[in-house]
């Protein structure tokens, strides 16, 4: 019988993946109502169409939230970032805007997502897709040669993507030496942009990522992806853009900012103590992020300290404010205050952020709806956070027992990732499966064999023991 996540998502209380686009009645005929009068052609509303934004996003995405386009300006850049804009849309205290809050953001499972908007919306009237007039938060961000951040500006305007590009894609036309034009200095401004961040302490960490996928078989199995170098690059302008509204907020000050402190004591204690043992050179004086972005993610040593450095990314919060900001302001994986602004169709909080940059920008009042909104919004936006982890994390879980069952007692080839006293997580090369490795001693960052001990469906978990 064929897998399925069908008791996965009755657990985690989502719909079944054919209903996952199911709202209720007054949510859809509203949203319905909303994509007819979408886009509104307000004369007062500034004609963008004549700039060539394009969309980067994985081949065949529809809910298309951020289109670039970018300049070279002297030795610097220009970014002329448009970003969906739901604040005309969407009614506040309407249906969709109720049904928005209850759900945070889109759920993504192997079988399907779980939308945050009706389909009608985030994949159509309000999507910036290709040759679609659509309104816009559209930012412009001067970046000088050394990377830094100059002039800021976001305003609402009309715009129309020239290109839908997929990562994959861009990364070819880069490889070749003839991207697309809209994009061709993203290489130039990315690397910039992340070795400026680097410098200022930002935990970049270039793990390949476990993903679920499915074979020509129709069975699931999990892979690992590596960023390319357009995804970091595509990464960097986001982020430059979340950086820049967070500095906007905190000016004014009124906003949300998206908070993670520095690293604790222990964290950075034991990340240097891996970085030892894995015989990692550390240069005096240099911070976890500098020695990170020297590492090559395809040796063993480099994924084990890696892994090592997510421990310096935990309590990432949410901080809402009006009037004085927050104690602690600083986002330490980004280096910097940021904001979230960019993701508005997958993410409740960037429709809240966006309206308070554009209404500070524009020299008018904060709407008192986003005023109001400004408390709650933390709490909803960690609970979904915590609910999107969740079913991420135990999708791949289930799956790494479905490729491992029946296979009890076979010996598998691994790279140990972090050793404790018991034992320690390992990382098979085939199939590429996390999980927990008994036997004391493990050589943290080396190749071992190990015996898979058990493959337990209803827990979800596999362990192995060292050969």
């Amino acid at each position: 019988m064929p897998h399925d996540f069908a008791a996965l998502r009755a657990e985690l209380e989502l719909p079944p993946p054919g209903e996952s686009d199911r709202f209720p009645d007054d949510v859809l005929a509203e949203a319905r109502a909303i994509a007819a009068r979408v886009p509104v052609h307000d004369p007062d509303v500034e004609d963008a169409t004549s700039i060539p934004f394009v969309t980067i996003d994985p081949p065949g995405a529809r809910d298309l939230d951020q289109a670039m386009f970018l300049e070279r300006v002297g030795d610097g850049f220009r970014v002329h970032y448009a970003i969906a804009d739901l604040g005309t849309a969407i009614p506040p205290g309407g249906a969709v805007d109720a049904e928005a809050r209850q759900r945070g953001q889109t759920i993504y499972l192997p079988d399907g997502r779980v939308p945050l908007h009706p389909a009608e919306l985030s994949e159509g009237a309000l999507s910036l897709l290709a040759g679609q007039v659509r309104s816009a938060a559209v930012w412009t961000i001067d970046v000088d040669a050394a990377g830094e951040a100059g002039d800021v500006s976001v305003r609402r305007a009309l715009v129309r993507s020239v290109a839908q590009l997929d990562y994959d894609g861009v990364q070819a036309t880069f490889d070749a030496g003839d991207p697309h034009p809209s994009v061709e200095a993203l290489g130039d401004l990315g690397r910039l942009r992340l070795g400026l961040r680097v410098s200022l302490g930002a935990i970049e960490i270039a793990l390949p990522e476990q993903e679920v996928v499915r074979d020509p078989a129709a069975e699931w199995k999990v892979r690992m992806r590596r960023r390319t170098d357009v995804d970091a690059w595509n990464a960097e302008i986001s982020l430059l853009t979340g950086m820049a509204a967070a500095q906007i907020m905190l000016t004014a000050g009124v906003g949300l900012l998206r908070t993670l402190p520095p690293a604790d004591p222990e964290a950075l204690a034991a990340f240097w103590a891996t970085a030892r043992t894995l015989g990692i050179v550390v240069p005096d004086a240099a911070t976890p992020a500098q020695v990170l972005a020297t590492l090559d993610p395809d040796q063993p040593a480099a994924i084990a300290l890696m892994r090592e450095a997510t421990r310096l990314l935990r309590g990432a919060g949410y901080e809402g404010f009006d009037g004085a900001p927050p104690e602690q302001p600083m986002h330490a994986g980004i280096g910097a205050p940021y904001a979230h602004v960019t993701a508005p169709l997958r993410r409740l909080v960037d429709r809240f952020g966006a309206e308070v940059c554009l209404a500070i920008c524009a020299g008018t009042d904060v709407p008192t709806w986003v005023r109001d909104a400004l408390p709650a919004l933390g709490q909803i936006m960690a609970a979904s956070d915590q609910r999107a982890s969740a079913a991420d994390r135990a999708a791949i879980d289930l799956v790494e027992v479905w490729e491992l069952a029946g296979r009890v007692g076979e010996t598998f080839e691994a790279v140990v990732i972090r050793a404790d006293d018991d034992g320690g997580e390992i990382v098979l090369t085939h199939p590429p499966v996390v999980a927990r490795c008994s036997g004391a001693g493990l050589p943290e960052g080396d190749r071992v064999t190990v015996v898979l001990a058990e493959a337990d469906e209803q827990q979800r978990l596999v362990s192995f023991t060292r050969a």
